[in-house]
């Protein structure tokens, strides 16, 4: 699975914000088909992704649309304008059932099977950002093989159950760890919520490193001066990378001899922090 550290939204109907985000090395940017689009330029957005997924280059930055939420009315239009062009992925806001998944699911691969591309391959991350959603995250992860990762919205779940946002964001622990524990249970990452203090570049390392601290694998940007702060905080220090591979050569080495748990770097060793290395390595591309 690769990395999603730092994903970038842009809105759908502006190509020269889009190739900026594309250039700024985020390991994913969200053209956005939702929120960041007005009504009457949905139409205009669909159209400048399609032509963004087939002309501009994204390197190695995973190229993922925002569609409207499943039931909206606006989902299948949002497919067909922009299917064509190919996108690595669709993140799916509003998530409160499996079915919802599923119905995309099934539609994806009809259409890999109909333009000849591996069954499979477009995958899908959920956006869980309501109170449904939260009590239904352990089924939504488990909805279909193509959904590679859960994303928090902070926003909208404090508006769904009546919640105000605070800077210390006790109001959606609970939520936030749901969406974690769901994620981590069914083998998906985790991506945090976004932070809307877009000059607070201090706070917004802070929380980032909480994030990680919580078990998530990235966190949600939406200008480009974010990008960097987070792809810092969840990239993993030289001296930490190679703690870690020195931890895991001994542990391979104990095994190799019978041994389970065992002394390292004067600590005792057993699974759980071989688990963690091998997420640390994770995140940095090893």
């Amino acid at each position: 699975m690769r990395a999603r550290r730092a994903l970038l939204f842009m809105p759908g109907d502006d190509r020269h914000k889009i190739e900026k985000g594309a250039a700024l090395g985020a390991d994913g940017v969200i053209m956005d088909l939702e929120d960041g689009v007005a009504l009457n330029r949905k139409e205009v957005a669909r159209e400048t992704v399609r032509a963004a997924l087939r002309e501009v280059s994204f390197g190695r930055t995973e190229r993922l649309v925002r569609l409207n939420p499943v039931g909206s009315g606006l989902e299948e239009a949002d497919l067909e304008g922009t299917l064509e062009g190919r996108p690595d992925g669709y993140v799916v806001p509003k998530v409160e059932s499996p079915d919802q998944l599923a119905w995309l699911d099934e539609r994806l691969a009809a259409e890999e099977r109909a333009r000849g591309w591996p069954e499979g391959s477009i995958r899908l991350l959920a956006i869980i950002e309501s109170a449904r959603g939260i009590l239904h995250a352990g089924a939504i992860a488990a909805a279909t093989p193509r959904l590679e990762a859960l994303i928090f919205g902070a926003e909208d779940f404090a508006g769904d159950v009546g919640a105000t946002r605070t800077r210390e964001g006790w109001e959606v622990f609970y939520a936030r760890s749901a969406v974690v524990v769901a994620a981590a249970a069914h083998g998906l990452q985790a991506i945090d919520t976004v932070f809307t203090h877009l000059h607070d570049l201090d706070g917004l390392r802070a929380e980032a490193e909480f994030a990680l601290r919580m078990g998530f694998d990235g966190k949600l940007a939406i200008h480009p001066r974010q990008v960097a702060v987070i792809l810092n905080a969840f990239t993993p220090e030289p001296e930490e990378v190679e703690r870690a591979l020195r931890l895991i050569a001994a542990f391979e080495a104990h095994q190799a001899q019978g041994k389970g748990a065992f002394a390292h770097e004067g600590k005792m060793v057993d699974m759980p922090m071989v688990r963690a290395a091998k997420r640390l390595l994770a995140r940095a591309g090893r």
